[in-house]
C-alpha cells in the first residue's frame, strides 16, 4: 500500500510541476471527471470483459496456479486479509489510477502537442504510449505481452474516445482489483 501511495504521489508531484511549466493543467491531459458515470460504466464494462477473458480462457490454458505471474500475486498477497487489500490498493492506486494518469493522460497529450498534425501526434503518440507501457511490464513471452497489449491497447482506445482518463482508469482499477480477487478465489491455497 505505501508503494501505491508513493507512486502516486511522485507522479502527481512530478506531472504538476510538468504541467505548471508547460502552462497547462490537469484538464489538459484528460482529468476530467464530468461524465464519470457513463465512463465508469464503459470502464466497467471492459475492465469485467477482459477479467472473464483472462480467467475464462487465457490463464487456464497457459498453466493457471503454474504461471509466474500468478505465483507471485499469491506471494506477495500473503495469504492475508491485509495482504490482499495492500495489493488491491497497489493495483488500483499504483496501476489504475497512476499509470493511467501519466501513460494515457500525459504521456500521449503532451506529445501529441508537439506534432503540427494532430492526428498524426494523436497516433503516434499513442502507439508509443502503448509500446512503452507494455515494455514496462517486462514481458518475457508471448503469453505476457498478450496479456499486457490487450488491455494497453483497449485503455488507449477508451482513452482516446473519450478524450477522457475516467473510462481508463476505471477499466484498469477494475481489471487489476478483480484479477488480484479471481487470483486469490482460484489459486490461493
Amino acid at each position: 500500500m505505501f508503494i501505491a501511495l508513493f507512486q502516486f504521489i511522485t507522479v502527481i508531484s512530478l506531472l504538476y510541476l510538468s504541467l505548471k511549466w508547460l502552462g497547462k493543467d490537469f484538464k489538459f491531459i484528460g482529468w476530467n471527471w464530468e461524465h464519470w458515470k457513463k465512463d465508469g460504466v464503459l470502464g466497467i464494462v471492459i475492465g469485467l470483459s477482459w477479467t472473464a477473458i483472462q480467467f475464462l480462457f487465457i490463464i487456464p490454458n497457459t498453466g493457471g496456479a503454474e504461471r509466474a505471474d500468478v505465483k507471485q500475486m499469491l506471494d506477495m498477497m500473503g495469504g492475508t486479509l491485509l495482504g490482499i487489500i495492500s495489493y488491491i490498493a497497489l493495483g488500483v492506486i499504483g496501476g489504475g489510477i497512476t499509470e493511467e494518469i501519466y501513460n494515457r493522460g500525459y504521456f500521449i497529450n503532451v506529445l501529441k502537442s508537439t506534432f503540427k498534425n494532430p492526428k498524426t501526434g494523436l497516433w503516434l503518440s499513442a502507439l508509443l504510449s502503448i509500446l512503452f507501457f507494455a515494455l514496462g511490464h517486462m514481458p518475457s513471452n508471448s503469453v505476457e505481452w498478450i496479456d499486457i497489449l490487450v488491455p494497453t491497447v483497449l485503455y488507449t482506445l477508451l482513452f482516446i474516445y473519450t478524450k477522457r482518463l475516467t473510462a481508463s482508469i476505471f477499466a484498469h482499477a477494475i481489471y487489476n482489483s478483480t484479477a488480484i480477487l479471481m487470483v486469490y478465489y482460484l489459486y490461493f491455497g
